[in-house]
């Protein structure tokens, strides 16, 4: 059950629901049936209409495969560098390019999902819905969701760098060296 915002008054509690998997994964998705997929997704788009419905949804997209994302940093002349892969420097003036989008990561971000909730636990819940999408034979996937609350702004209090206390708050250690 989702619960319907009580007033756009209330204190933003937005979060991002990242939608990951590994290439394996996104190579495995590519091979469901057509039904298998069409079930995923009418599941996922009920899920989607009934959060609208409830005055939760914020966004909420599918990105295309990691294979057709793209890189781009500022050229020496502000002109855009758009390539395949991480550039990690300059070799007779043109990107070094290292193979693939990020070589480095396990997982990729498949979409994402924001919502505008009362609290953590209803993220949760909401993601946990998510989670059970169906795969293959209408067995639940569960696919991993990563839940991230939305900063909206800088917080307004900071941790110590000592993990002792709270940068602003009255019980300030002093030992991270921070003044008020």
């Amino acid at each position: 059950v989702i619960t319907t915002r009580v007033s756009q008054e209330e204190k933003d509690m937005k979060y991002i629901l990242l939608l990951t998997g590994t290439k394996a994964e996104f190579d495995w998705y590519s091979k469901w049936s057509p039904q298998d997929y069409m079930a995923q997704a009418a599941f996922m788009d009920a899920l989607h209409k009934e959060l609208k419905d409830s005055g939760v949804l914020v966004a909420a997209e599918g990105l295309a495969f990691p294979d057709e994302a793209r890189v781009v940093r500022a050229g020496a002349d502000g002109s855009p560098v758009v390539t395949k892969g991480i550039v990690r420097g300059v070799k007779d003036g043109a990107p070094f390019v290292t193979d693939g989008v990020f070589p480095e990561s396990k997982e990729f971000l498949a979409g994402y999902t924001i919502i505008d909730v009362e609290s953590a636990e209803q993220a949760y819940k909401i993601a946990a819905r998510m989670s059970a999408s169906p795969g293959p034979g209408g067995v639940p996937g569960n696919m991993p969701i990563e839940v991230r609350q939305i900063m909206s702004g800088a917080p307004e209090e900071l941790p110590c760098r000592n993990n002792h206390c709270t940068f602003r708050s009255s019980a300030c250690c002093g030992s991270c060296g921070r003044r008020r």
